[in-house]
C-alpha cells in the first residue's frame, strides 16, 4: 500500500498527502531553480526528514530512560553544490537539547550517537555531508 499521494499541480508545485493521516503539504520549486518558493522544496525536505528523523529517534531512547527533550529544537541549513549535478552538498544541523536534570555524560554519549545513526542519516548517501552540532542546556521551569 502506498505511503503518499503526489499530485503535480503545475508551475512546478506539488500537492502531497499522507495517506494513513490525511495531512497535506505542498512542494514548490526553490527560487534558485526556477520556483517561487512559497512551500518547502523537495530537497528542504530531505533536510527537514534529516533533522526531525535525528530527533525523534533520540526522544524514542530517551524516553526509555525516562528524559523528557520537550523544549529542545533544530535549526537546519541546507546548502546545494555549487557544480552540477545540482544535489545537497551539506546539511548543516544546530541541536539545543533541553533537558531537566542533564543526563549524565555516558547517556549524553549514548544519545549523541543515536543522532548520527537515526534511519534517515543512514539512508543518505555519504557524499551528503551531515554536519550536527550537538548543546545541552538545563531546562527552564516553565519547559521542563
Amino acid at each position: 500500500m502506498a505511503t503518499i499521494h503526489i499530485d503535480y499541480l503545475g508551475d512546478l508545485r506539488t500537492g502531497c498527502t499522507h495517506l494513513q493521516s490525511g495531512t497535506h503539504i505542498n512542494t514548490d520549486a526553490p527560487t534558485d531553480n526556477q520556483g517561487r518558493g512559497e512551500a518547502f522544496s523537495p530537497t528542504d525536505l530531505v533536510a527537514n526528514a534529516l533533522g526531525t528523523c535525528i530527533i525523534t529517534t533520540m526522544a524514542i531512547f530517551a524516553r526509555r530512560d525516562g528524559i523528557e527533550l520537550a523544549g529542545s529544537a533544530l535549526d537546519v541549513t541546507k546548502v546545494m553544490s555549487s557544480e552540477p549535478p545540482r544535489r545537497i552538498a551539506r546539511i548543516e544541523i544546530d541541536l539545543v537539547l533541553r533537558t531537566a536534570p542533564l543526563p549524565d555524560d555516558e547517556t549524553r554519549t549514548r544519545l549523541e550517537k543515536i543522532a548520527h545513526t537515526c534511519p534517515v542519516a543512514i539512508s543518505l548517501h555519504p557524499d551528503l555531508e551531515q554536519a550536527v552540532t550537538i548543546r545541552w542546556e538545563e531546562a527552564t521551569a516553565e519547559v521542563a
